[in-house]
C-alpha cells in the first residue's frame, strides 16, 4: 500500500519550524497519551534536528504520564514572539498553559473537527487516528530526525488513541504509518504496551467499581456519575475515568456510554462519551463540548445539564436502534 501524504502541508510546517528560533508547543487541558506523546515527540524531534532552537512543551503535568517525558516551565516575558504550535485541540479555550504568551504565528496539527482555532498553517484531518499519527507522518516525510525516543512516543500515542488499532478511527493508513515508524526506528514495540496498560491494583479496583455501578438503560446508554469521594477512595485522579473509557467498547448491551466525573477544583463535571454507532459529538456540542463522531467530551457546570445530556444521549440511542431495526426488516 502507498500512503497518501500531503507533502504540501508537511513542507509548509517544516518551513515554519525552520524559520523560528523560539517555539512553544501546547495541547489540550486534561491531557491524554496522544496529546502528551505528540507534544513531547514534536519538541524532541525539533531539538534533535535544530539543536540551537529553544523549544518548549508547555501545560500542566500529569503525574501518570511522566514516563512519556517531562514538560517545560518557561517565562513567556523572555520570549520574542515565538511560533505557537497547538496539537490535538480545535478550540482555543481548551489550550493548556499559554496564558500571557505573545506569539507571532500558529501552526495547528489536529485530528478533531475544526472549531475556532485556524492556524496560519493549519493541518486538520479528521480521518487520522490520532495526532501522533500526524506527527509521525511529519517526521517520516520531512527532514526532521527520528530518534528512538521520538518513535516510541509516537507509537504509544497512536496505540492509545486507536485503542490498540480496534476503534473506528483506525485505517489501513494508520497501520502503514505505524509499520513505517517501526521499521525506520527499530523500536521494540511489543515491550511498549506495558507503558500504557500496566496499572496499580487500586486502578484495577476502580475499573471494577465502574463496571459494577454502570447503569445501562433500555436504549443501550450506559452512564455512571463518579464523585470526588470515590476518586479519593480508590486513590485515582480526575483524568483516570476518561483514560479508561475505551475499555468498555466491547460490552454487547452498550451503544453509547458516558462517564461523569466530579471536578471539585473547578466546580464542574468532566464528561467523557464514547459510541459504537450513534453520532455523539453534535450532542456534546450543545453542552460546551465536542470532539469526534464516536468519541468526545464536555465540561458541564450543573447536574441538571448532566441529566439533560444523559437524556439526549439515550434518545439518540433509541433513534439509532430504531433505524437499525428498520434496516434489518427491509
Amino acid at each position: 500500500m502507498v500512503i497518501i501524504i500531503n507533502k504540501k502541508i508537511l513542507n509548509q510546517i517544516y518551513r515554519e519550524l525552520k524559520k523560528y528560533d523560539e517555539i512553544v508547543i501546547a495541547r489540550h487541558v486534561g491531557a491524554d497519551p496522544d496529546a502528551i506523546c505528540s507534544q513531547v515527540a514534536l519538541r524532541d524531534t525539533i531539538l534533535a534536528t535544530f539543536p540551537r532552537k529553544k523549544v518548549y512543551a508547555v501545560g500542566a503535568g500529569v503525574a501518570k504520564f511522566k514516563k512519556f517525558g517531562s514538560l517545560n516551565k518557561v517565562n513567556y516575558d523572555s520570549l520574542n514572539h515565538p511560533l505557537l504550535i497547538v496539537l490535538d485541540v480545535p478550540n482555543m479555550y481548551r489550550v493548556d498553559g499559554i496564558e500571557g504568551l505573545h506569539y507571532e504565528s500558529i501552526v495547528k496539527i489536529d485530528h478533531h473537527p475544526k472549531e475556532d482555532i485556524i492556524g496560519n498553517v493549519d493541518w486538520t484531518d479528521t480521518e487520522k487516528s490520532s495526532t501522533c499519527q500526524m506527527v509521525a507522518e511529519l517526521v517520516l516525510y520531512t527532514k526532521l530526525k527520528l530518534t528512538t525516543k521520538v518513535a516510541k512516543n509516537l507509537f504509544l500515542g497512536i496505540v492509545s488513541d486507536s485503542e490498540r488499532f480496534s476503534l473506528k478511527n483506525t485505517t489501513s493508513e494508520t497501520l502503514e504509518t505505524t509499520k513505517e515508524l517501526i521499521e525506520r526506528s527499530g523500536i521494540d514495540f511489543p515491550s511498549l504496551y506495558d507503558t500504557l496498560y500496566i496499572r496499580p491494583f487500586s486502578e484495577h479496583k476502580f475499573i471494577a467499581y465502574i463496571t459494577n455501578n454502570l447503569t445501562i438503560d433500555k436504549n443501550g446508554l450506559g452512564y455512571i456519575k463518579i464523585s470526588d469521594d470515590v476518586l479519593r477512595e480508590y486513590n485515582v485522579d480526575i483524568a483516570t475515568p476518561s483514560n479508561l473509557i475505551n475499555g468498555y467498547n466491547f460490552i454487547e448491551e452498550l451503544l453509547v456510554w458516558i462517564f461523569i466525573t466530579e471536578d471539585v477544583k473547578n466546580n464542574q463535571y468532566k464528561i467523557s462519551i464514547r459510541s459504537r454507532g450513534p453520532i455523539i459529538n453534535e450532542i456534546a456540542s450543545k453542552y460546551h463540548g465536542g470532539g469526534h463522531k464516536y468519541a468526545c467530551g464536555a465540561r458541564i457546570n450543573t447536574m441538571e445539564e448532566v441529566d439533560n445530556l444523559i437524556s439526549d444521549l439515550s434518545k439518540a440511542c433509541q433513534e439509532y436502534g430504531d433505524k437499525e431495526l428498520q434496516k434489518e426488516e427491509k
